[in-house]
């Protein structure tokens, strides 16, 4: 790989080309910082908050980061034909290694959000070697229904798509209250978000399989994630009955669990200073050191399915 690939790709893989944003130059043998967004997002909407803010910054400068925007989904995409075939969750998975192989890195850490931490999830499992640790925010490993589907079929029905997936993305008390982040996201999605792209993400993530892991042990020939994983939630958010249930099939030993108090929806936008300190002890735990902000406690290590609140400060 040359020094810098800093800017804009388009990577050719089986399923269609993505495109994947490179922030900064590799580091020695260190692997690259790799990010999936959720849907109804980019890579900016979801990601910007977090990798702007400073002591983020202290540590992505000994990584090279590589963003993934799902096909269709960055800012100025051209709208799919008709009748073109969105990629399965499991394909958007297996388009990862072109990535991975284009810019030679040799493995990579994970950052996903919703749908994008199903897909850094799924992609984990077929290629574990390729993965050295995964950061999953709001996943659900359940597949969904045909009631589900046609729960959200409904929805569709009787609401506009930005607002289907706000109730996704935000907890009920945002909502409720009609935040100020909430109307800004109501109206990049409408705006940013190619809409008839975003629907045929939407669908496919609304017809997701079980992702059939299970904790080592429970049940014969158990599958799980092989690597170290911290999982994040918001208190109260939409997601948070699914990432438990995700904590519960996972290995305790390797396993995280940050359960954030006041961030609603997007703990990755709301409370980056907490999630940046809480990904800073994650890499430590896996023997990279970056200089950071100073901290005078150790952080809390939660696995099973302890449930504690971590309350974090970067002084």
């Amino acid at each position: 790989m040359p020094e810098c690939w800093d800017g804009e790709h388009d990577i050719e893989t089986p399923y269609g080309l993505l495109h994947v944003v490179i922030r900064g130059s590799p580091k020695g043998n260190r692997p690259a910082i790799l990010t999936y967004h959720d849907v109804g997002l980019n890579h900016k909407l979801c990601f910007n908050t977090f990798f702007n803010f400073e002591d983020m910054q202290e540590i992505t400068k000994h990584f090279v980061v590589c963003h993934v925007d799902a096909p269709g989904q960055q800012v100025g995409a051209s709208q799919f034909p008709q009748g073109y075939q969105f990629p399965s969750m499991e394909q958007l998975a297996a388009m990862l290694p072109s990535v991975v192989q284009h810019f030679g890195f040799k493995y990579v850490i994970g950052i996903g959000v919703g749908a994008g931490a199903y897909v850094l999830a799924k992609f984990a499992l077929i290629f574990p070697d390729l993965v050295e640790g995964l950061v999953l925010m709001n996943i659900d490993p359940n597949g969904k229904g045909w009631i589900d589907w046609a729960a959200t079929k409904l929805s569709g029905l009787t609401s506009t798509l930005p607002d289907t997936v706000l109730t996704h993305l935000f907890s009920q008390e945002e909502l409720v209250s009609n935040t100020e982040l909430v109307q800004s996201y109501r109206q990049q999605i409408g705006n940013v978000v190619n809409q008839a792209n975003l629907q045929l993400f939407w669908n496919m993530y609304n017809s997701r399989r079980d992702l059939d892991i299970n904790r080592p042990g429970t049940v014969p020939n158990a599958k799980t994630l092989r690597c170290p994983v911290m999982l994040v939630v918001g208190d109260n958010a939409p997601a948070e009955d699914g990432v438990v249930e995700c904590n519960s099939k996972l290995d305790p030993t390797t396993t995280t669990f940050l359960k954030m108090a006041d961030s609603g929806g997007l703990p990755q936008v709301t409370q980056p200073g907490k999630l940046t300190e809480a990904f800073k002890y994650f890499l430590q735990g896996m023997g990279y050191r970056p200089r950071g902000c100073a901290t005078h406690h150790m952080l809390p290590t939660m696995t099973g399915d302890s449930l504690g609140h971590l309350h974090l400060s970067c002084e």
